[in-house]
């Protein structure tokens, strides 16, 4: 079992932790969200998989630090912190804007660590070499209101409390910049399989987007699709966590 240091606990969150987890499921958010947002999947998860959320800077128990400024740069702090958490296979899960940081950690961890993470799990996100920006991060506040208010993507308890919205707008308008900047570098395919999710009436990512992951690996790809817009994990919580764990579990990825 790896030993946490500071830096570890204010990164990753593990909510159940399963000493005789056989697979490490790394959980990234989406663009204003944070690691609490997946609570629910690691409630639901298979007890050999463990879960751990990402929780980035700028937001809840570290909203005193700066936002995020890049996915590469988000990526390079938290493959730091993941190189201490290899006792295990590792898998990614990343939705919407965390789709891309769990790729550019993946990048790292196959390119810098030879460590082959047991899959990619793209949510709710166009393939890195297909950019696109709504340049949403430019919006003024009430701007960016409307695009979560769209979206359902923020508790609605927040988008209705002006004072906590006050304080989160920030950490949200820094996620946007560092997913609308991103520009994927071209570079060696990842060997890992990856498989792409997303919601079959998602208003921003289409299930062709999604489908254009498989152009980023060696590996395997599959495509799941999911009733839902671009937040279907909330509804599809036990179709996913089904999905996931069955993938992870069966002989198919490389940590079996």
């Amino acid at each position: 079992m790896a030993s946490p240091t500071r830096d570890d606990s204010l990164w990753l969150r593990r909510f159940h932790p399963q000493p005789d987890a056989k697979v490490r499921l790394i959980c990234f958010p989406h663009a204003g969200g944070s690691a609490s947002f997946f609570f629910p999947m690691s409630e639901e998860m298979s007890s050999g998989i463990e879960v751990m959320a990402v929780q980035y800077p700028g937001r809840q128990d570290r909203r005193i630090e700066p936002p995020v400024e890049s996915v590469q740069g988000l990526a390079r702090e938290i493959f730091t912190v993941l190189t201490r958490w290899t006792d295990m296979p590792l898998a990614l899960f990343g939705h919407s804007m965390g789709a891309s940081v769990a790729f550019e950690v993946a990048r790292l961890l196959e390119q810098e660590a030879g460590i082959l993470p047991a899959a990619l799990f793209a949510s709710g996100r166009n393939a890195p070499s297909q950019h696109r920006s709504n340049e949403i991060h430019q919006l003024d506040d009430d701007g960016i209101v409307a695009e979560l208010q769209r979206l359902s993507g923020t508790d609605s308890r927040i988008l209705g409390d002006l004072e906590l919205l006050r304080f989160a707008l920030p950490a949200i308008r820094g996620d946007y910049r560092a997913a609308e900047t991103y520009r994927y570098v071209p570079g060696p395919l990842l060997r890992c399989p990856i498989v792409g999710l997303g919601g079959d009436s998602d208003i921003r990512v289409t299930v062709d987007d999604v489908a254009g992951w498989a152009d980023h690996t060696s590996g395997t790809f599959e495509l799941q699709v999911f009733p839902g817009g671009h937040f279907y994990l909330g509804d599809q919580k036990a179709a996913v966590v089904n999905t996931v764990s069955d993938f992870l579990i069966s002989a198919r990825h490389p940590g079996s």
